[in-house]
């Protein structure tokens, strides 16, 4: 059986690894940004001098041939489902007898006058990275529109570079489709600490060019102009499916699949960035363009397609990012504002740099999620308990389990208990020895390890 595999990101080749050890398959690997697989979320330290692209490839290019898995660097134009062919830019076209797509995303584009400049673009590939080393050199001024997790990095890029940045933010606060506003206003505050011009509710109208057709400025829409020789466009992405159309697999915004990861088309197969299920779990998108996603994904189509059909079940959400200096973490369910029935317990540090929030059910007191900045968590401890159930209570009297690192980290939970303390005057909560709540953390490791 000759299976292929269409992009070569953690989704693509998480299937194709797994396969391997499920079978001996003939496995092609199809992508035209790289040859090798890298980590994408790595591209930013490239640039700013952390790694190079070698450091980034979690394989030695020798593992792809021991393993008998076949790398090709090109195009795919078309998909012929009915001859159950894949066409490439060369020319040359590969039959596969099952077909998994994971062609990840494409950054966005809204049509603005100008955006098709040479020094306009977004931050998604390595081609992009290699773009953006030419377009930033010898610069005066950036300009990066939108107020997410790729804006954010390419703003630390070009920082890194003293760079003078301006950040266009359409919104009232930073990424406050997401963050709930105490986060979202700790993150205002450390993108104006890197000394970045932050222009919060402010919209790109255009993008101006010179007598040579290079960028000199941009303009937003409430009359502002601002010199600069270089335009960030990270205002989201969309799955990177436009190579499908009249391949008779359909598609919405990305390709649809059900709960086994399968199109319509029989052995053809979707996963990571680019595939929409059609019936999301309950309380989930239809799209999570995020890297575990991607991963856990590649895993059960693989055993989909050689062991015996498996259901593509999410794990509790979660999710990771660093803004400037401070890190991030999530766990299960933290929406911007809170829903009726919801309430929530939240502590900031006095530096204003690190903050716990934890939301709960009013009535039960059920912990259903968690937010953190500039403090990690064990990932293991927070989903445990979120696929428990525990209590506020509960969550509480053992916060300290969940420390990362006590013994090197700074610990707050007796700040966040006193929070709890104030705002539940009958339901005192009494902070545990440390001698205790290390016996605990020991246990706990011990469990894991077993």
């Amino acid at each position: 059986m000759h299976i292929v595999i269409i992009g070569n990101g953690i989704s693509g080749i998480t299937a194709a690894r797994y396969i391997r050890k499920l079978s001996d398959s003939q496995i092609t690997v199809i992508s035209a940004e790289t040859k090798y697989f890298y980590s994408r979320t790595a591209l930013m330290y490239i640039y700013m001098g952390h790694m190079t692209y070698e450091n980034t490839k979690p394989y030695e290019n020798w593992f792809w041939e021991k393993n008998r898995i076949d790398l090709l660097q090109e195009y795919v134009t078309q998909v012929d489902t009915e001859n159950k062919k894949v066409h490439l830019q060369n020319g040359k076209n590969i039959a596969y007898d099952k077909l998994i797509l994971a062609t990840g995303s494409a950054s966005n584009k809204f049509g603005w006058k100008g955006q098709d400049l040479p020094q306009v673009q977004g931050l998604y590939n390595m081609q992009d990275l290699v773009k953006m080393e030419k377009n930033t050199n010898n610069i005066q001024h950036a300009v990066v529109v939108g107020g997410g997790l790729i804006g954010i990095e390419m703003v630390e890029m070009l920082q890194s570079r003293r760079i003078p940045t301006t950040l266009l933010v359409r919104e009232k606060s930073f990424w406050d489709i997401v963050l709930p506003p105490e986060e979202s206003e700790i993150i205002n505050r450390q993108i104006r600490k890197h000394h970045v011009d932050l222009q919060l509710e402010t919209e790109l109208d255009e993008i101006l060019a010179d007598e040579g057709g290079n960028v000199r400025a941009v303009t937003t829409k409430d009359g502002k102009e601002i010199p600069c020789q270089f335009v960030g466009l990270t205002v989201g992405v969309h799955p990177n499916i436009g190579f499908l159309k009249d391949s008779g697999i359909e598609t919405q915004k990305g390709i649809l699949v059900d709960e086994y990861l399968q199109t319509n088309v029989p052995d053809v197969y979707a996963i990571g960035d680019c595939a929409q299920l059609r019936n999301p779990p309950a309380g989930r998108r239809p799209i999570e363009a995020v890297w575990y996603i991607g991963r856990m994904q590649g895993k059960t189509v693989a055993h989909t397609i050689c062991k015996q059909k498996t259901l593509y079940q999410p794990r509790i959400w979660f999710n990771s990012a660093k803004f400037m200096d401070i890190e991030y973490q999530t766990y299960g369910t933290v929406l911007n504002s809170l829903r009726e029935g919801e309430a929530q317990l939240y502590w900031e540090h006095t530096d204003g740099e690190k903050c716990i929030k934890i939301v709960y059910e009013k009535d039960k007191q059920k912990v259903i999620g968690f937010n953190l900045l500039g403090i990690r968590f064990r990932h293991h401890v927070c989903e445990e308990w979120l696929h428990e159930g525990r209590n506020l209570q509960y969550v509480l009297q053992h916060l300290r389990a969940a420390n990362f690192d006590p013994e090197i980290y700074d610990q707050h939970e007796d700040g966040i208990i006193a929070v709890y303390n104030q705002q539940f005057p009958n339901k005192q909560i009494e902070v545990k020895s440390k001698k205790s709540l290390w016996n605990m953390i020991f246990k706990r490791k011990v469990q894991v390890q077993n």
